[in-house]
């Protein structure tokens, strides 16, 4: 108990220098994109710059943030879906638009992206930015740059993005397995995190973007009757918090509240849930049970400007994944949906 509370104060420390940078950042944008004290790699690949498309797409982010808006505002459940959806591109082949390929044999294709959504506003936004700015921004830098808009406009943090990734042209469904699902371990996630260059500060915090969205009842059915074969529920269940689940998910069909206490707010209370056993998924919960995640759960469970400025941090990191066959090998597509045509 001692060393574990000493961690965490030790951690405390740490985010709160990353606090004051961000603080000093608030005037300019750009500092925001710093990369995160915990990791020794740098954040940025050469490629990318935030004035790229500033002659020839003036006006990309603006026509983004819009077209985003306009969708969200209809269906606020898409802003969650959309964080998602670039999460997903990026963990594979790193953030190169092959979630987008729709094709038999696609990562889009694949069973585990059944429940994905948002596809629509990413060709909606194409199309448009195709009228103003033909065969300029590539579908990795809208899906990007929909993520961040896409949390600003759920009440999160804004973080300036820069520009320049490739579209690739190969999508694998069997590579789709590679995206946790909810049950995976610690130590998977962190081997997994750290093979794209990202590291357990990165992995809590990115985490927290279960502080909005919804879940399939699927997902978590194994936790609630016979858990590990034992025909009893998962322990670390909060015992209200599972009769709560078992009336929301009587069927594997249905969808449940990643954060059950403020579902529609972009906040800190995703970690409040964990300290409550109160985490939906296997893989929230057991980040509060785990010595080398805990630390930081506890440290951010009630600073909400440290996980806001972390969370911009940590998703510059994401975006900046970038696989360099994809990116050799890549195009700036017409269609999102589809590689371009080339002559042999």
């Amino acid at each position: 108990m001692k060393n574990c509370a000493s961690m965490t104060i030790a951690i405390i420390s740490l985010l709160s220098i990353l606090f004051f940078l961000s603080v000093s950042a608030s005037n300019d944008r750009s500092l925001l994109t710093l990369p995160s004290l915990l990791d020794d790699a740098t954040s940025f690949e050469e490629g990318l710059s935030n004035s790229l498309y500033h002659k020839s797409c003036h006006d990309v982010e603006g026509i983004i943030f819009r077209k985003v808006m306009e969708w969200v505002k209809k269906d606020p459940s898409l802003a969650p879906s959309l964080i998602r959806l670039h999460f997903h591109d990026c963990v594979l082949r790193g953030c190169d638009a092959s979630i987008l390929l729709n094709h038999s044999g696609s990562e889009r294709s694949a069973n585990v992206s059944k429940s994905l959504r948002g596809f629509q506003v990413i060709d909606d936004i194409k199309a448009e930015l195709e009228k103003k700015c033909p065969r300029t921004v590539s579908c990795a830098d809208i899906l990007t740059t929909v993520a961040r808009d896409a949390t600003v406009l759920a009440g999160g943090p804004f973080w300036s993005i820069p520009f320049g990734r490739k579209d690739g042209r190969i999508s694998l469904a069997k590579e789709a397995t590679n995206v946790p699902m909810g049950r995976e371990s610690v130590t998977k996630l962190i081997e997994l995190f750290e093979s794209k260059g990202l590291n357990v500060l990165d992995l809590v915090v990115l985490s927290g973007a279960h502080t909005i969205g919804r879940s399939t009842c699927e997902s978590v059915q194994h936790r609630l009757y016979n858990y590990k074969g034992t025909k009893k529920p998962d322990p670390s269940i909060n015992p209200v918090y599972l009769n709560y689940l078992r009336k929301k998910c009587r069927s594997t069909s249905g969808n449940v509240f990643l954060d059950a206490t403020t579902p529609k707010a972009f906040d800190i209370q995703y970690f409040r849930n964990l300290k409550k056993k109160m985490g939906l998924l296997s893989t929230d919960q057991s980040l509060y049970s785990d010595l080398r995640t805990k630390p930081f759960v506890n440290a951010l469970f009630n600073e909400s400007s440290l996980f806001f400025n972390q969370f911009s941090v940590s998703m510059v990191k994401l975006a900046n994944i970038l696989d360099a066959k994809s990116q050799d090998k890549g195009e700036i597509r017409i269609n999102c949906n589809r590689v371009n045509y080339r002559h042999v």
